[in-house]
């Protein structure tokens, strides 16, 4: 039987669109990164975009679509307001068989929603507005959809706001008495340049999974040499992977290097989602007791699918 995963992280309405590098640069926008917009700003940007997709998303949320794609038993926790994007993210995850375990009631601000800018060489910069995501509270938390399963999945995100910085601990608490595994992404090099000494604060003495790109590592570390990095992490003794593209993926256990290569892709359409769709592969496996080799051939597998389409979701 497929054991249980459970995704916590910000439910986020994705809005996609294409853009030249020109409107990046109109916008004092970094290509790659995630910004976050106060609503006024949003609207402002939303105004001055065609949409030509919206679907539901949040980066943890996401992870968890890869793995009820590969079968695997999962649910996830995010908060949304009761309005018509709240109302098509519910659905959203429902009709994907991803369990959603958030009471939905009415909000003070609107569910949150990102604007998916991708320029011509298919990389993706975001500009979010939270809403109400970023209150995700403890109080959301149902502690028996915690200790009901094997795995607890972070989104690094998470850390940037005040109540959900209390619930990511409140849920680290609960997952350590019930012996669950906890694992965090690293989101995004600006979230870890934040908040470097609280995530390695977490990686220490917390975690036992940490998954993120090999400059969101090299951030992390300081450093700007992956070697280097890698030497440093190996004496924290948790299981760390490193995603690089097209350079494949590499996965640091019991002070060992495992590497995997990259899956060729005739053509890149869209990289959104192409590090949550790598954790998803690797996690299912994980959690099912694949060797890790297995483990990052899955992530490089779903990863090379999904970097084929528009959008973060393979099902």
């Amino acid at each position: 039987m497929n054991k249980n995963i459970i995704g916590i992280g910000n439910a986020i309405v994705d809005i996609f669109v294409h853009v030249d590098d020109l409107f990046l640069k109109n916008n004092n926008l970094v290509k790659g990164s995630m910004k976050l917009m106060n609503v006024n700003d949003f609207n402002e940007l939303k105004k001055n975009i065609r949409i030509e997709k919206i679907a539901a998303g949040g980066s943890a949320a996401n992870t968890m679509a890869g793995i009820s794609y590969l079968k695997g038993k999962c649910a996830f926790i995010g908060k949304i307001s009761s309005d018509e994007l709240g109302k098509m993210y519910k659905n959203s995850l429902k009709d994907i068989n991803v369990d959603f375990h958030y009471l939905e009631k009415k909000e003070n601000l609107p569910t949150g929603a990102s604007i998916i800018l991708i320029t011509p060489d298919h990389e993706r910069t975001m500009c979010t507005f939270l809403g109400v995501s970023s209150q995700l509270s403890s109080s959301d938390i149902n502690h028996k959809n915690i200790i009901d399963s094997q795995l607890v999945f972070l989104e690094g995100y998470l850390w940037d706001k005040g109540e959900s910085k209390k619930m990511f601990k409140y849920v680290i608490n609960l997952a350590k008495k019930n012996k669950i595994k906890i694992s965090m992404s690293l989101s995004d090099i600006f979230c870890v340049t934040r908040h470097k000494e609280d995530f390695l604060d977490l990686l220490k003495n917390h975690l036992d999974i940490l998954i993120g790109n090999e400059n969101e590592i090299n951030e992390l570390m300081s450093s700007k040499n992956l070697l280097i990095s890698i030497n440093q992490l190996k004496k924290f003794d948790k299981l760390i992977v490193i995603t690089r593209s097209e350079k494949g993926s590499l996965a640091i256990q019991n002070n060992k290097l495992i590497s995997c290569n990259s899956v060729p892709v005739e053509k890149v359409v869209d990289l959104t989602g192409a590090g949550d769709l790598f954790a998803a592969g690797f996690l299912h496996e994980y959690i099912n007791n694949s060797q890790i080799e297995s483990c990052l051939k899955t992530g490089s597998v779903l990863a090379s699918k999904i970097v084929q389409k528009i959008g973060a979701r393979l099902n």
